[in-house]
């Protein structure tokens, strides 16, 4: 990768390079949210019932398991392969996902893709991050962190609005068939500028042959057409007295025990041997498997396990009744194995996942903390925002509601912007915490919020201090992270800040939530039974009034939790910051030698 060391202009080429990269950042954030309004369709799509909610729960935490439990092994590669391949990579492993999923056909196809289109998605982000370092010297870092920061926030935004005009025109399978077109055009663009950004990528594509894999050509079209006659079963080849028998299952009714599915596994294998087995093949399957061994994945695969259990331990719960899902202790009890074996594990590999020493100095890990609790008390907006709309002027209506949180969603990109340039003035520190004290100062307006509020000017207040105070905290805990580690780990250590975010807002929603409940129900047993009120028209709606305060007092209890999360961020960034210096005086340092 190119790096510029100097206060010279980074290049036309390079800017371009990165605002694709941002793009396609957006892209994959409005990819984890697309699936909030088509998720009823999708379950009907794949032989679920409406009626069985709780079924479509792997739906949305398969994608969470790819997007976080493989990021610290993609962020490894970025590290050893170079920013650009990655972000290709994870790009077409996105189209892949998304291909499958636009096909699926039942439960296990369409969770393969959504776990493949949430490990290409997360890988995005890494790769990204640590672009900018490789891009931007050390005091320029600030408002490019700040714009992909906002891009990733602004895809919370498009996701659900994106789904839903899509499905106003179509059914939810065009909105992955559009991801899939997507995500190859902007892999093909990223690859056809890295020529001229990157040392390392030209050298890849002069030594590869200026003849076509035919044979690589033929096995992957071959594997792709008969994929996909074994996903849509066309109904004229099945009628077919010749072609139907391709459709007749050895044993059993599944759709791969068939000819056609033996055809689509078997060209599969060839390509897999041919692409190891041929001097140059299609793809350098034997170049990629030598990265995975040296990025370490043994160790990559002990993480996954112990995060896998994290987050299925709480994705996989109903935060109205639970902390963990029935099953939760012994995920985590399994999570706590792993983690103990890669622990273990990194002590003594001679090239581990994480290097050692690499977040040795304190902004470094401290960064990982404070992303922890900024995670923590996101969620609580995300989720309880909407959910306080529906208790009091929206219970019959999810779209205002959700419009509610998009008050609050479209100040954050623009503190992303801002914080970015003011850690060329500020430490990180300190505009980190002014962030979080503003996001807290939010939460505890909302403590003030009534039945009626949202109705009121005064609720933008506090969704506009609180969005824009996240805003502020994400570009500078990026930026000292990327000043305290070395360039050979930015791609892993920025991975690292991520998944302490996803894991920061698993485990925020679910203690925030049961800290909520007791309070709904402490409130609830001063509500009189339904007989006792409710014997008219006025006394029904007043025990309706009496359920939607409670309701109130629970939201209240979570918007306190969070503002007491965001105080920690606020002071842990404080103290474990205070080492960053200003991005401008830290390149005058870099410079002149001094300090």
């Amino acid at each position: 990768m190119d790096h510029v060391v100097g206060p010279g202009e980074v290049s036309r080429t390079s800017r371009v390079l990165l605002a694709m990269a941002a793009v396609a950042v957006a892209f994959a954030a409005a990819d984890t949210y697309v699936v909030v309004l088509a998720l009823p369709d999708m379950m009907t799509g794949v032989g679920v019932p409406i009626d069985q909610l709780q079924r479509a729960a792997p739906i949305v935490s398969g994608f969470l398991l790819g997007y976080v439990a493989m990021l610290p092994l993609i962020g490894r590669i970025a590290d050893l392969r170079g920013r650009v391949p990655v972000l290709v990579m994870a790009l077409v492993l996105l189209a892949l996902g998304s291909l499958i999923t636009t096909l699926a056909y039942d439960m296990p196809s369409i969770l393969a893709g959504r776990f493949l289109q949430g490990v290409g998605g997360g890988g995005l982000v890494p790769a990204t991050l640590a672009l900018v370092a490789d891009l931007y010297p050390v005091h320029r870092r600030g408002i490019p962190l700040g714009v992909v920061s906002a891009v990733q926030e602004i895809g919370s935004v498009l996701g659900p609005l994106f789904g839903a005009a899509v499905l106003a025109v179509s059914d939810w399978r065009a909105i992955f068939a559009i991801n899939l077109a997507v995500g190859l055009v902007l892999a093909a663009a990223i690859r056809a500028l890295a020529p001229t950004s990157t040392i390392e990528v030209r050298a890849q594509r002069a030594s590869r042959p200026r003849v076509p894999d035919l044979v690589g050509i033929l096995l992957l079209l071959t594997t792709l057409v008969a994929g996909a006659v074994v996903f849509l079963r066309p109904s004229a080849l099945m009628r077919d007295l010749t072609w139907g028998q391709l459709f007749i299952p050895f044993a059993g009714d599944g759709r791969w025990l068939t000819p056609i599915g033996a055809i689509a596994v078997a060209a599969l294998a060839l390509l897999l041997a041919w692409c190891w087995f041929a001097p140059r093949p299609l793809l350098d399957l034997r170049g990629w498997v030598r990265v995975l061994v040296d990025a370490d994945l043994v160790g990559a695969l002990l993480l996954a396990l112990a995060l896998g259990g994290v987050i299925l331990a709480f994705a996989t719960a109903d935060p109205k009744i639970e902390v963990f899902s029935p099953r939760g202790r012994w995920y985590l009890l399994g999570a706590a194995v792993a983690a103990a074996a890669f622990a273990w594990h990194v002590r003594r590999a001679a090239d581990p996942l994480v290097p050692r020493g690499a977040l040795r100095r304190t902004p470094a890990w401290g960064a990982l903390l404070v992303s922890f609790f900024v995670g923590a008390a996101l969620i609580a907006a995300l989720i309880d925002i909407p959910l306080f709309a529906r208790t009091t002027v929206y219970p019959d209506d999810q779209l205002p509601a959700a419009l509610v949180l998009v008050r609050f969603l479209l100040a954050l990109p623009v503190g992303a912007v801002v914080g970015g340039y003011l850690i060329r003035l500020l430490s990180p520190g300190v505009v980190t915490a002014t962030g979080m004290l503003m996001a807290a100062g939010g939460f505890v307006l909302m403590t003030r919020w009534g039945l009626t509020t949202l109705e009121e000017p005064v609720a933008n207040v506090a969704l506009f201090v609180g969005g824009l105070g996240f805003g502020l905290a994400l570009a500078p805990v990026n930026a000292a992270l990327l000043a305290s580690t070395d360039d050979d780990v930015h791609g892993v250590a920025t991975a690292f800040v991520v998944v302490s975010r996803m894991v920061g807002m698993l485990v925020g929603i679910s203690a925030l939530t049961t800290v909520g409940l007791r309070r709904y129900y402490a409130e609830q047993k001063a509500v009189p039974p339904v007989q006792e009120v409710c014997d008219g028209k006025s006394r029904c709606q007043e025990f309706s009034d009496l359920l939607r305060v409670a309701g109130i007092a629970q939201e209240h209890a979570v918007f306190w939790g969070a503002a007491g999360c965001a105080v920690v961020a606020a002071v842990l960034a404080l103290v474990l910051f205070r080492q960053v210096r200003p991005t401008r005086l830290a390149a005058r340092d870099l410079f002149t030698g001094a300090g």
